[in-house]
Formats: structure tokens, sequence, C-alpha cells
């Protein structure tokens, strides 16, 4: 999925815990197969390739995971979107650090962007898509589902106390470390890696963090960043990094983008209740890495 995963894990049966820990990056190994968009041979490469000309029968834990994404895009009034493939293609963040795009290219991506193009079948268990170019891109949820998969094989194989890291972006701290409250994470200031804004401690919970400085470029005194709002066809803007944290870590990835493209206001009255959020602002126009973090309340 294009980033390291990690798990910490204690006990006190050092074979038990590496029988848990191994099972649970082999099935991060799994799902990189399934869900991978860069993997020809994937499931997910499968359906992109062949939902446009009719509907593909798929397993029942790819449709599942669709049809959990779609209700994310309904919720979220859109804001959250596996269709975006086309958009990010076109601004170059597919296998890139990102260009400005004709707005005829934007226009032509924008056609086939939309959940409602994602047509699924409960009975035959397939999927199909109304526009032909439709593309699915599986960055804004990949993660948080395998973290949430890898945390409930820990937990079968007897593991109470362990930390999961996805590209460290997607955590989660189940249990808690010996001698410590809880597992402490510090999120760092979005434009200055040296500086630490928050500092918390995770307690059988997930966490999140979504940002410009992962892959962005500037143009015209603005950022342009990977996160792209689905509704427009540009990347969001006014935002430099949101962390959210959750009890499922898949709920925290999903939400991270429409939490980023809503902006602070829109973001708190649309917070799904009992998560926390923490909002970063763009700063003024000459100084955009210039932020005050704050808890959306």
């Amino acid at each position: 999925m294009g980033g390291v995963f990690s798990v910490t894990a204690y006990g006190k049966n050092r074979t038990q815990l590496e029988a848990a820990v191994t099972e649970a990056l082999e099935e991060a190994r799994r799902l990189d197969s399934l869900l991978s968009n860069y993997k020809p041979t994937s499931e997910w490469s499968k359906v992109n390739r062949e939902a446009g000309q009719g509907a593909v029968q798929i397993s029942e834990e790819l449709y599942q995971l669709l049809e959990t994404c779609l209700e994310y895009s309904r919720q979220s009034e859109g804001t959250f979107d596996i269709t975006v493939g086309p958009l990010m293609r076109r601004w170059g963040f597919f296998k890139g650090s990102g260009r400005f795009p004709h707005r005829s290219e934007i226009r032509t991506a924008m056609s086939s962007v939309g959940y409602q193009n994602i047509i699924l079948d409960p009975v035959a268990k397939t999927v199909r898509f109304a526009n032909p170019h439709t593309e699915l891109d599986p960055g804004g949820i990949g993660k948080g589902y395998a973290v949430d998969r890898m945390v409930a094989i820990l937990r079968d194989g007897g593991i109470s106390s362990a930390f999961v890291s996805a590209a460290g972006s997607s955590l989660f701290g189940m249990g808690t470390p010996p001698g410590e409250p809880g597992w402490k994470v510090t999120i760092v200031h979005p434009g200055h890696r040296d500086r630490v804004v928050a500092s918390i401690l995770l307690k059988d919970e997930g966490m999140a963090t979504s940002g410009s400085s992962e892959k962005y470029f500037m143009a015209g005194g603005n950022i342009y960043s990977h996160i792209m709002d689905p509704r427009t066809g540009y990347p969001a803007q006014g935002t430099l990094s949101v962390s959210l944290i959750s009890p499922k870590a898949i709920d925290t990835e999903a939400w991270a983008k429409p939490m980023y493209i809503l902006g602070r206001d829109r973001a708190a009255s649309h917070k799904p209740k009992g998560m926390r959020v923490l909002h970063c602002p763009e700063g003024s126009r000459d100084q955009k890495w210039e932020t005050t973090c704050d808890w959306l309340q």
C-alpha cells in the first residue's frame, strides 16, 4: 500500500507473540494484494479494468468494503469519494508529486467522478460503473481497513498490548504498554517537522493524520495537495492537516479527507459523535505553513 507496516507487541509468551505478529503482517500483505491499485493482479485493479464494461463478480470482502465506502460518501456529502482516481492521475499524484492540469483535463476527469457511478448488486455480489471511465482509488480507506483487520488478528491470537502502524499515517494502540497508561503518540506541526503540536495517549483507539505536506506542489502562492475535493475537481485548500482519533482505524482514515476538505467550521458540525479531531488551518497568504492547531468542539 505504498508504505511500511509495523507491529510492536508485548506479552509473557514469546512464541505466542511472534505467531500473532507474523499472522497480522501476513494479513497486511494479503490486503495489499486485494486492494492495491498499483498491482494489476489485485481484485481492485480488476474492478477498475472491467466494471466500466459490465458487472464484475467480486469477493464478499470487497463487496462489503465498497458498500462501506458508499455509506461514508453519503454521510460526508460526497467529500469522501473513492472515484477520485481520474483526478489523481490528471493532477499527477498517482505516482508523482503533482502538476497543474489544463482545465479541459479536469472537466474530462470530473465527468467520470462521483460515488453514484458505483452500482452494487447485493444479490449477485457484483459491481459495475455507470460511467465507463470511472476509476476507484483505495488511498482513503485501504490502510485503515488493514489496521483494523490486523488488530482483530492480534486479539484473536491472545495479544492485549500492541501498537500497529501503517505508513505512519494510520495507527492503533491496543491496551497499554508495560507500566504506561497508554501508547504515546506525538502529532508534529504540518509545516515544521521539528515542532510538536500535540501529544496524546492511545488506548484501544485508532488515529489517522492527513496533511498537505505528504504530497503537494506550490503554484501562484497556493498549496495544491494530493487531497482532492471530489466536488470541484481541485485539491482542497485552507487546511494544512487533520488528525482524527476513534475506536476504529477505518473510521479515522475515511473521515480524515472530509474533515480536511470541509474546513474548520463545517468539519466541526459534521464530526462523527465520539471522534476527536485536531484541525490545523493554513496560515496567511505570505505564511501558508504557519498555523495554530486546535481540537474541534
